[in-house]
C-alpha cells in the first residue's frame, strides 16, 4: 500500500479545503482509512478515520467542520475541510492500517490558514 496526499495549501479563516489520498496497491486487506495532522512543535494527531464498514470517526476540535469519505471507483480517501481556522494550520497525514496490523502512511500535505 502506498499513499501520496494531495489538496493541501493556503487559505483564509473560513475558507475550505479538500484533501485526496489515492491508494495504490491491494486496499482489499484495509480496515480503516483515516486522516491525521501534525503542527509545528506538536505531535501528531488523529482528525479523522473511515471503517471498512463506512462508519466514522472524528476529533472533537474538528467534528461538524471535516467529513472523511471514500470514492471506492477511485479507490481514494479524502478530507473535505470547512470554516477553516489558523489552529487547523498543520501538515495533513493519510493513513491506512491492514487487518494484519501494518500501517502505512503517506509524506503529508500542508495546510496553511491564514487569520
Amino acid at each position: 500500500v502506498q499513499l501520496v496526499e494531495s489538496g493541501g495549501g493556503l487559505v483564509q479563516a473560513g475558507g475550505s479545503l479538500t484533501l485526496s489520498c489515492p491508494i495504490s496497491g491491494t486496499s482489499f486487506s484495509i480496515i480503516v482509512f483515516g486522516w491525521f495532522r501534525q503542527a509545528p512543535g506538536k505531535q501528531r494527531e488523529f482528525v479523522a478515520r473511515i471503517w471498512r464498514t463506512g462508519s466514522t470517526d472524528y476529533a472533537d476540535c474538528i467534528k461538524g467542520r471535516f467529513t472523511i469519505f471514500r470514492d471506492n471507483a477511485k479507490n481514494t480517501v479524502s478530507l473535505q475541510m470547512n470554516s477553516l481556522k489558523p489552529e487547523d494550520t498543520a501538515v495533513y497525514y493519510c493513513n491506512t492500517i491492514q487487518y494484519s496490523g501494518q500501517t502505512a502512511w503517506g509524506p503529508g500535505t500542508q495546510v496553511t490558514v491564514s487569520s
